[in-house]
């Protein structure tokens, strides 16, 4: 269980590196990874996501100023556990790719966006202003079309101005297709202008997320294979080198509005390549179909716990549990890290490419003490960075985020344990996971 505490406190390099953990032994016996605190008079808090093996208590009294020096989300948003692992990577210069300085991003598509490994300024110009429409829409009224307009017009001109930079950075064997959707996002472009001339305020965001859809293809299409080399310990696992789609079906027990809802997610190999890769390969396992929902507490929905003793994925080619390492890919870094937590590294401005700022951010749990750890057990954020940078808060660099929900990530709020996962299919990708260990007999 999660003790929920509020601080409205930044925590300073030091606090942040503290953790908060509770341990508690599943009503089953098995011991699976949560969110919590743990305080005590001889020892620091200690923050973390991790498998539960003994019953312990805390005092709130005892820690209540620690606590809240150490909470770096949002205020009325619990601390969670500590994360899985990383080791140094090159750094470079960092690219527009760069999350854009302001108020978190949220959106699950521009996140994904953001963190394509591309460096093309003409397109993020475009990008940028459609996805302002947004902030736009939430002023009251028709008052809002006004600057709606002022951002479509943005855009269309900065499409006008800069097509041919971003033709010349699409992939030479994806021009054609990029062309198109090019002259697509044109003509829509201008359709958006006249729904907001005739001040059709509801049809706004239809179209906005359609125009945005086209500009995404396009940035993909300027990705030219896989842009790094995965470490060679990690280099025979299950590595998903691009992006996949799956779809995870969802039988809601016990709620008259709500029975099935199928999740669509989006898994990113470009920033997670071994972590997203172990998930999919798991997929195609059919390892989640038919498990339980686990864990719902109004901070994180969790999943991933098999049946019997082991707290993972036994690999019936080796017998035992396959485990994979936390990595995190920071902005401006050419490959991400493994083996330490960005606050181990003392990399504590660091902005990872995949933040847990989306409400559906899905990410991996793992024991406590171990940062190798992760196998199986996956959960997803109930909850949206909406005060702390990206950087700042109790939860990026610890864990390793390899995905978002894109659609109907609200209904995840109402997922009780008990809720079974009937399925989960890929939709597309699954020719980019490369060591495919489903394929192996046995």
């Amino acid at each position: 269980m999660v003790a929920l505490l509020s601080s409205p406190y930044r925590p300073s390099p030091l606090s942040r590196s503290s953790h908060l953990s509770s341990h508690r032994r599943c009503s089953d016996g098995r011991r699976r990874l949560h969110l919590g605190f743990r305080c005590s008079s001889s020892t620091p808090p200690r923050l973390g996501f991790y498998k539960q093996d003994s019953e312990k208590s805390f005092s709130l009294k005892e820690c209540a100023i620690s606590v809240a020096l150490a909470i770096g989300l949002v205020t009325g948003v619990p601390a969670m556990e500590s994360p899985a692992h990383a080791t140094p990577a090159n750094s470079s210069i960092p690219d527009v790719s760069v999350l854009i300085s302001g108020p978190p991003i949220k959106d699950p598509g521009a996140l994904l966006r953001y963190a394509l490994p591309i460096d093309n300024k003409a397109i993020r110009e475009v990008q940028k202003p459609l996805e302002d429409i947004t902030d736009s829409l939430k002023v009251a009224g028709v008052r809002a079309l006004d600057s709606v307009e002022r951002n479509v017009r943005q855009a269309s001109r900065a499409l006008s101005q800069g097509k041919d930079l971003i033709l010349a950075g699409v992939a030479e064997s994806k021009k054609a297709e990029a062309q198109e959707l090019l002259d697509k996002l044109a003509v829509g472009l201008q359709e958006l202008l006249r729904i907001v001339e005739e001040r059709d305020r509801d049809a706004v965001k239809p179209k906005q997320k359609e125009l945005l859809q086209y500009v995404g293809s396009v940035e993909e299409d300027m990705v030219d294979g896989f842009p790094y080399e995965v470490p060679e310990e990690y280099r025979n696992m299950p590595l998903l080198k691009g992006r996949a789609t799956v779809d995870m079906k969802v039988k809601v027990k016990d709620n008259p509005n709500l029975q099935d809802c199928v999740f669509r997610i989006v898994l990113d190999g470009y920033n997670a390549p071994v972590t997203a890769g172990n998930f999919l390969d798991l997929v195609e396992r059919h390892f989640y179909d038919g498990m339980e929902i686990q864990r719902a507490d109004g901070f994180v929905v969790q999943t991933g716990d098999p049946e019997g003793p082991a707290e993972g994925f036994i690999d019936p080619s080796t017998g035992k549990i396959r485990t994979i390492p936390l990595e995190i890919m920071v902005s401006g870094d050419k490959s991400p890290v493994y083996g330490q937590t960005l606050e181990e590294l003392g990399r504590y401005k660091a902005q990872t490419r995949l933040p847990f700022n989306a409400f559906g951010t899905m990410a991996m749990a793992r024991d406590e003490f171990d940062n190798n750890s992760a196998s199986s057990q996956v959960f997803w954020l109930l909850k949206e960075s909406e005060l702390t940078p990206s950087n700042a808060n109790i939860l990026d660099g610890r864990y390793a985020v390899f995905g978002y929900v894109t659609e109907n990530e609200d209904y995840l709020a109402d997922l009780k344990v008990g809720d079974v996962i009937e399925s989960i299919q890929v939709v597309s990708g699954l020719d980019n996971l490369a060591n495919p260990s489903y394929k192996i007999v046995g």
